[in-house]
């Protein structure tokens, strides 16, 4: 059965790279009067040779962004269920190499966290696990999604890669989204951060969106994890995945996330530096690529660079994270898989959405069963 592996596997990383640096002012000035971007026209928008153009691809950005979501925000809450894992990654905190205490919700924890996320407002919640198959396989999280379904219009989860047949099975159960980043598609580069565990298989990992689109599954989300390799190249893979993926499996929505390499136990110093303005750089590219794709943003980021990204490109963020299962109310202690920046409330955070003119939306999807 074809897929991604196959497309991914006609490009080389090197040349992808020197094409990106290759581009001069003149592709940048094509790209920002194309009607409709191809992927060569973001390549010329990620490349060194935008910086100057920053500001026009920001009013073009956020004009685009309003005219397709409105002032609107999505809002929505992780809700970390377990710390075990059995990879070694590099890059985490809940690395199986790091050692610290373990810890997996019971429902009735799980409930705990649920029932003071519904106090602040949530009502979108991405659960989030180790890949520790054993202990938050299937059958766990089946059951975490049927303890909480009435509670949230909107469930998503980012854990382990699995296969389709366990996606149809928890889809019917009430999951809404899938967020699956490949972290590098710099193969060896892949291979060096993961080099232990069941997410040291490239390719399995590579072709889990094509087992969620098989499984008809509402939304896939997509990103890399900035700073493990150059962010431009990574980026341009990521715009590569998600155009195969709406031509293959048009009836699925699709997110992109950006995350940027932040401390952890153990911590990794990021390999190529990516700065606050190549960020809002490739947002907006993506958005001029892309009027349609979900763009996310997390705590991760700062509270400076959030208030200043919301108007510019992005349709959902996250407010007052725990990178930590329990960490909301049953255990705040425990430990987080990376610090988190922007820690104000999810009630600052909604007002200074409000200030900036944007509506917060807590609910866009009700599942029915």
């Amino acid at each position: 059965m074809k897929t991604f592996q196959t497309l991914f596997e006609s490009y080389n990383w090197d040349d992808v790279l020197r094409s990106i640096y290759s581009k001069t002012q003149t592709d940048v000035v094509r790209a920002l009067h194309s009607e409709r971007l191809d992927l060569d026209d973001f390549k010329a928008l990620l490349s060194p040779a935008a910086r100057p153009f920053l500001e026009i691809m920001a009013q073009k950005s956020s004009s685009i962004t309003k005219k397709r979501f409105g002032n609107t925000i999505q809002m929505y809450a992780p809700m970390y269920l377990s710390n075990e894992c059995q990879n070694i990654c590099t890059y985490c905190g809940f690395s199986m190499t790091n050692k610290i205490p373990r810890r997996t919700l019971t429902d009735s924890e799980i409930i705990e966290e649920v029932s003071y996320l519904k106090s602040k407002g949530h009502n979108h919640i991405l659960l989030v696990t180790g890949e520790a198959n054993k202990t938050v396989g299937v059958s766990y999280i089946k059951n975490a999604i049927t303890l909480i379904r009435s509670y949230f219009a909107n469930i998503t989860i980012e854990v382990q890669p699995l296969d389709q047949e366990d996606y149809e099975e928890l889809i019917a159960a009430g999951l809404y989204a899938v967020l699956v980043y490949q972290e590098t598609y710099h193969q060896k580069e892949y291979k060096k951060h993961h080099p232990k565990g069941k997410k040291s298989n490239f390719k399995y990992r590579l072709e889990t969106p094509d087992r969620l689109g098989r499984a008809q599954v509402h939304k896939i989300g997509l990103g890399a994890l900035f700073g493990l390799e150059d962010w431009r190249a990574d980026s341009f893979f990521t715009a590569l995945h998600l155009r195969y993926l709406q031509k293959t499996y048009w009836k699925t929505k699709y997110s992109v996330s950006f995350p940027r390499l932040r401390p952890h136990s153990g911590g990794l110093e990021p390999k190529v530096e990516m700065t606050d303005r190549d960020l809002v750089q490739l947002i907006c590219a993506f958005r001029l690529f892309d009027a349609d794709v979900e763009l996310s943003m997390s705590t991760r980021e700062s509270e400076l660079f959030r208030e200043h990204i919301v108007n510019l490109g992005i349709t959902s963020i996250s407010a007052a994270s725990k990178t930590n299962p329990g960490g909301y109310v049953v255990e705040q202690q425990s430990l987080e898989q990376f610090q988190i920046s922007d820690e104000r409330s999810t009630e600052a955070i909604t007002r200074m959405l409000k200030d900036k003119g944007l509506e917060v939306v807590w609910k866009d999807w009700e599942y029915f069963n």
